[in-house]
Formats: structure tokens, sequence, C-alpha cells
């Protein structure tokens, strides 16, 4: 006797072959190609002509049936007239401080970016052992003097970008070239000044003449005058306590000598 494993492959082709000789019907509505949709047919928008419309009448639309309470009535001003600009002619005169800060950002008051050949019109910078001889006022003084152009240098850089001018960027860039050697001459300078300070501390803590303390005097010597400038400061403070006149001290032959000279 077969068993069920050896009958179901037999089953199964016997069904295939029936199968294939029933005619099949298919339906219209699966040959038409529209796109799929999972939205109800009624919600759905229309678009030919006199189409019904599918808006929302109902003025209660959001109203909570319990509390009456739902969207705010939207505000409009469609109907209320724009205003209009006046115009430039009209407006009043914009006061500006001619001594303002800002001005120093520009070459004058009638472009916003120097000419190339203004831009060439400049000397060299500073070297370091010219900057050597100046003091801390000066120095500070050349420094923001420095900082200025090259704001105004870049400053006249952006407009040249923004209005694509297309000239004056190899004059500008020569003239902030001398500038940053000036900056960095005075950088320099500064640099060697602190160390020469932190080489005076030093010598300064191991000096038993200074006190770095800050409570007493900074400097107290412990012998004013040395050698003859002691002696004859001493005959002097003797000979105005005794009203005498002032007797010089002995001098040597070769001192004699030279003064008769």
């Amino acid at each position: 006797m077969a068993t069920a494993s050896a009958v179901r492959p037999s089953l199964g082709a016997a069904f295939r072959l029936t199968s294939s000789n029933i005619p099949k019907r298919i339906s219209p509505s699966l040959t038409q190609t529209s796109p799929l949709s999972t939205a109800a047919p009624l919600l759905k928008r229309h678009t030919y002509p006199n189409a019904r419309s599918n808006k929302d009448m109902s003025k209660s639309r959001g109203q909570s049936a319990l509390r009456r309470t739902g969207l705010r009535w939207r505000l409009s001003v469609s109907d209320d007239p724009l205003p209009k600009p006046k115009p430039r002619e009209e407006l009043p005169p914009v006061e500006v401080d001619p001594d303002h800060g800002l001005w120093d950002f520009f070459p004058n008051r009638e472009t916003v970016a120097a000419s190339p050949e203004d831009d060439m019109k400049h000397g060299r910078g500073w070297m370091v052992e010219e900057l050597r001889g100046k003091s801390w006022e000066d120095l500070h003084k050349l420094w923001w003097v420095c900082v200025k152009e090259r704001n105004r240098i870049a400053t006249g850089a952006w407009e040249r970008e923004r209005g694509r001018l297309g000239f004056g960027k190899s004059e500008a860039q020569g003239r902030d070239r001398e500038v940053r050697i000036t900056m960095r001459g005075i950088k320099h300078v500064l640099t060697e000044r602190f160390y020469a300070w932190e080489d005076a501390v030093k010598l300064a803590e191991n000096d038993p003449e200074i006190d770095l303390s800050g409570k007493g005097r900074p400097f107290t010597p412990k012998e004013y005058l040395e050698g003859e400038a002691a002696e004859e400061e001493v005959l002097e403070f003797k000979a105005e306590e005794e009203g005498e006149a002032v007797v010089p001290p002995p001098q040597g032959k070769a001192q004699g000598e030279a003064a008769r000279l």
C-alpha cells in the first residue's frame, strides 16, 4: 500500500493538469493602470470641470461639543492699506560724527578702497635697531597706528572682493607686508626688554643693597662715597660746621701738574 508521502506528488501533478485546461476570466478593473491609493473615493479632490467640492463648510469644526471652544478666528489685514516708504529726498539728514573712530577704516570720506597709486605711496618698515631706541609710549603709539593701518587695508580688500573690482590687490599686499614688518620688530624689541628685566630681577635677588619685598626702601647702598670723594665730603661738612674755609685735600704730583695745565 502506498504511503501518504508517495501519493502527494502525483496528486499535485493531477491538479495542475486539470487547472490549466479551465479558461480564466480576467476582471476589467485589474487591467487598469491606476496609482495605488489608501484614501476613500469621496475624500479625493476632483480635478475635472464642474466637480463637486469636498470642502468642509461647517463653521463649528474644531469646537468642543461640551465647552463650545475651538480655534480662534484669524485676523486679516488685507483690507488695510500698506504704508509706503518715503523718498530719500524727504528723509531727514543723518547726523554723522566727523571725528568718529570708524573713519580710520577708510582712506578718505569719499571712497571705501584706496587706489593702487595711493597704496604704492609708502616707505619701508621700521627696523629692530631703530625701534630699540624708542620709549614704551612711542612703541605703544606706533603699534596702534599699525593696527589701524591694517584694518584700513583689510576693509579695502573686502570692498574690492565684494565689488569685483579686479585691481589693487598686489599693491595692498605690499603695503600690508611693510606694516607687518614694523609690528614684528616691536614684538622683538619688547621681548628683548622683558628678558633683560628678568635678568635684572635675578641679579637684584642676590644683591644685598636691593630690597624687593616692597616694604622699605628698594635700594639702600652701604657706602655712599668711596675714596677721595668721601674725604672731600667729610672736609666740606666739617668746614661748614666750624665756619672755616674749605681746604681741598693735598693733591699728588701728577694731579698738581694736570691742574696747572
